[in-house]
């Protein structure tokens, strides 16, 4: 059996790559593919408390090195519990943020150094990346301003940062993807939502079909 293929979401805040994965996951499944979806921090009973920590509200002394850490120690667990397990198996694989999202965030918009944080997440992921990464690109105030419009979304403490952080963030995730051009595929999600998740949806299909011949 084949390993399978691990395809990562990526992106500012609203930019709706949450959305747009589910969808994308469905579609698989209708087509016959075997699919998990799962998420960063989070997706297993621990790395879901340590979510719980970095994300209230309430945490607003937080150190970023604190920040940092936390989710490398949540992506550690994620990927042994879950990840592996269901790339050995052959099984594809939709992850709702991974390593990038450190890097943009942590690394570039809190100034720890993309290379840095790319460094200690080497510790926690072993070598594991994607295969392909989506990455959401939106207008950071356009984003911020569909998170607090939407009702039914969670507002964490990264949504309260300020619209120049997001800023930070937006620019962090373009030298990312300069640095590994190779994986990354950019999607316009200012787009309408049909549009975007059928560009999705075409790019990903294709880069399956490609891989399992």
């Amino acid at each position: 059996m084949s390993r399978g293929i691990f395809i990562t979401f990526e992106g500012p805040e609203g930019a709706g790559k949450t959305t747009v994965l589910h969808k994308l996951g469905e579609v698989l499944t209708d087509i016959g593919y075997q699919v998990v979806i799962t998420r960063e921090p989070g997706g297993i009973p621990i790395s879901e408390q340590i979510r719980e920590v970095i994300l209230n509200k309430d945490n607003t002394v937080m150190d970023g090195r604190t920040e940092a850490l936390l989710y490398a120690a949540a992506r550690r667990q994620h990927l042994v519990e879950k990840v592996m397990p269901a790339l050995d198996r052959g099984v594809i694989v939709l992850c709702d943020r991974f390593i990038d999202s450190s890097l943009a965030y942590q690394g570039h918009a809190r100034g720890l150094s993309i290379d840095e944080v790319y460094k200690m997440n080497q510790f926690a992921i072993a070598g594991v990346m994607p295969d392909l990464t989506i990455y959401f690109d939106i207008d950071p105030a356009l984003g911020l301003q569909r998170v607090h419009s939407n009702q039914e979304r969670e507002v964490n403490r990264l949504d309260m940062e300020e619209l120049q952080f997001h800023e930070k963030v937006r620019e962090g995730y373009q030298i990312i993807m300069e640095r590994f051009r190779e994986r990354f595929y950019i999607v316009d999600a200012a787009q309408p939502l049909d549009i975007v998740v059928d560009t999705t949806k075409r790019k990903v299909i294709e880069f399956i079909k490609e891989r399992i011949q």
